[in-house]
C-alpha cells in the first residue's frame, strides 16, 4: 500500500505551492506519486459546490454546515475510487484539500464548541463510514494569519488552479469564502481545534516567523522532515 498526504489551510495559505514542492521532492527520492486537488471543478460531482461558492444559494452563512459538507463529500466519494487504486498500486498520494476543509470551513460556521464537536463526529461518520473514502496518513495544516492569507488568495500563480477557478468564478477574483474575513478567522479556529483533538491526524505547520511569512522552501523543510519519518526514507 502507498501513503496518503493532504494539505489543508485557509484560502491563500499556500497549499498548492507546498503540494508541488512535496511532489518534486518525492520524485527526486525515487517514489511514484499521484496528485489530486479538491473540489474537482468542471466535473459533475463538483456541480453543487460551484453553485454554492459563487453564491447561488446565498451567502455561506445561509447554507448549513451539514448541507455544504454533503456537497463536498459527494465530490470526494467520486474521486475515492481513483485514490484507493493509486494506494493499492503503492503510489504516494498528495492531495490539496480533503475532509479537513469541511472541518475548517463548515465547522467554523458553528459558534458553539459542543455543537462543533457534534458536527465533527457526524462528518467523520459521513465520510469514512458511509462513503468509506480512504483516510490520509497525515494532514498538514498550513497556519497563516487570516488577514495575510486573504491578501494572497487572489494572487494564484499555479496556472492549472487558475483555469479551474475560472470554470466557476468566471472573471471574479474571489469566491464567497475568500471574500469573507470573518469566515476565514472562524475556519482557522476550527482547523486548530481539530489539530488539538486529533494530533496524530493533523500536523500544524507554522508559516510565519517574527510576523513575516517564511519562504516556501523553508516551510517545505518542516513538511519534508515529517514526510521522511512516515515513509522511512
Amino acid at each position: 500500500m502507498g501513503k496518503f498526504f493532504v494539505f489543508e489551510g485557509i484560502d491563500g495559505s499556500g497549499k498548492s505551492t507546498q503540494a508541488n514542492l512535496l511532489i518534486k521532492h518525492l520524485k527526486k527520492a525515487g517514489t511514484i506519486t499521484a496528485f489530486i486537488d479538491f473540489p474537482q471543478y468542471g466535473k459533475k460531482s463538483a456541480g453543487l459546490i460551484e453553485e454554492y461558492l459563487v453564491g447561488k444559494y446565498g451567502p455561506s452563512t445561509k447554507v448549513t454546515p451539514y448541507q455544504a459538507s454533503i456537497f463536498y463529500a459527494c465530490d470526494r466519494y467520486d474521486a475515492s475510487f481513483t485514490i484507493r487504486d493509486w494506494l493499492k498500486r503503492g503510489k504516494i498520494v498528495v492531495v490539496d484539500r480533503y475532509i479537513g476543509s469541511n472541518i475548517g470551513h463548515q465547522g467554523g460556521k458553528i459558534k458553539n464548541k459542543k455543537e462543533r464537536e457534534k458536527f465533527l463526529r457526524w462528518l467523520y461518520n459521513l465520510e469514512y463510514s458511509i462513503f468509506q473514502i480512504p483516510k490520509p496518513d497525515t494532514v498538514f495544516i498550513l497556519k497563516v494569519p487570516p488577514r495575510i492569507a486573504q491578501s494572497l488568495a487572489g494572487k494564484i500563480t499555479d496556472k492549472e488552479k487558475k483555469v479551474k477557478k475560472r470554470i466557476y468564478l468566471g472573471h471574479k477574483k474571489r469566491d464567497i469564502h475568500e471574500k469573507d474575513l470573518t469566515h476565514l478567522i472562524n475556519t482557522e479556529r476550527s482547523y486548530l481545534e481539530a489539530a488539538k483533538k486529533f494530533p496524530r491526524d493533523f500536523k500544524i505547520i507554522e508559516c510565519l516567523k517574527r510576523g513575516k511569512l517564511l519562504p516556501p522552501e523553508i516551510i517545505h523543510q518542516e513538511i519534508w522532515k515529517i514526510t521522511k519519518q512516515i515513509l522511512k526514507l
